[in-house]
């Protein structure tokens, strides 16, 4: 008998970090579904071989419908890799309320409702592996990332709390930490933090983090996506996962110095590199 491949949902696959998760795992000879808003970027993915699917994790009845089809189509998920998310950068003064909530429901709630949606028929099986994407931005901070460092420590404590609450189901949940990643993250990141920011009285600080963030990004500075792909894929692949992974440029210091420095020096050092 052939054995049946693992299956495999990677959420906010239509670029970066996401897209070469999907490519990493259909390599891997997983059955590859890869699912986002932007179903048009996944025509790639599509000609590797991935099922491409359009949803929004904000919306119940995409979720739903997803989770249906790969029931109905492989028996459900085996792997759920929550990656899809973005960074609100801004002020918390200039920043709409409404902004922030969004970014929450984005990179928070949107990622519970996929893992809920999950859990049922994963219990069942008394298997699976849950991996979210989580950032060495929720272990440390700076300013005007608030929503975003808010959303990405809030993911942290969750997912510890859902390890153990998985635990006795035989489910994993594990989190990967990535540092400066060459993606489309410095883009979407800058030009809504210089509209909420850049002509208020935070506007220096700003530019400041502007300037830093694009000499950090550009080109060649950063860890490409595959290597936080390689990290999934060991991660996956492994019999007792660690509860965390770090990967990519910066991660390590940056987290290092966050745990052990102590708040004043660590904001020096941020001060420093802004």
């Amino acid at each position: 008998m052939t054995e049946k491949k693992s299956v495999a949902l990677v959420t906010g696959a239509s670029s970066g970090i996401g897209k070469a998760i999907a490519e990493r795992l259909l390599a891997d000879g997983m059955v590859v579904y890869g699912a986002s808003r932007r179903v048009e970027m996944m025509a790639d993915l599509k000609s590797l071989g991935a099922i491409i699917l359009e949803m929004d994790i904000t919306k119940e009845e995409d979720v739903a419908r997803v989770i249906d089809q790969i029931l109905s189509e492989h028996g459900g998920v085996d792997v759920l890799v929550n990656n899809a998310g973005f960074g609100n950068f801004g002020a918390v003064e200039d920043t709409p309320m409404e902004d922030a909530k969004y970014q929450f429901e984005v990179n928070l709630f949107g990622l519970a409702r996929m893992t809920k949606a999950v859990l049922p028929h994963m219990r069942a099986k008394a298997r699976g592996k849950i991996v979210n994407i989580s950032s060495m931005a929720g272990k440390m901070y700076m300013p005007l990332g608030a929503w975003y460092h808010g959303s990405k420590h809030a993911l942290e404590g969750w997912s510890d709390c859902l390890r153990m609450e998985t635990a006795p189901f035989g489910i994993q949940v594990i989190i990967i930490e990535p540092g400066v990643i060459e993606t489309e993250f410095d883009d979407s990141m800058i030009g809504p933090m210089m509209k909420r920011s850049g002509n208020t009285a935070y506007g220096g600080i700003a530019e400041k983090i502007k300037v830093a963030s694009t000499e950090a990004y550009k080109e060649g500075n950063g860890s490409p996506a595959s290597a936080v792909a390689r990290t999934v894929s060991k991660a996956i692949r492994s019999r007792r996962p660690k509860t965390r992974y770090v990967v990519g440029k910066m991660a390590r210091p940056m987290m290092f110095a966050r745990k052990w420095l102590g708040d004043r020096t660590y904001d020096a050092i941020v001060w420093w590199w802004i």
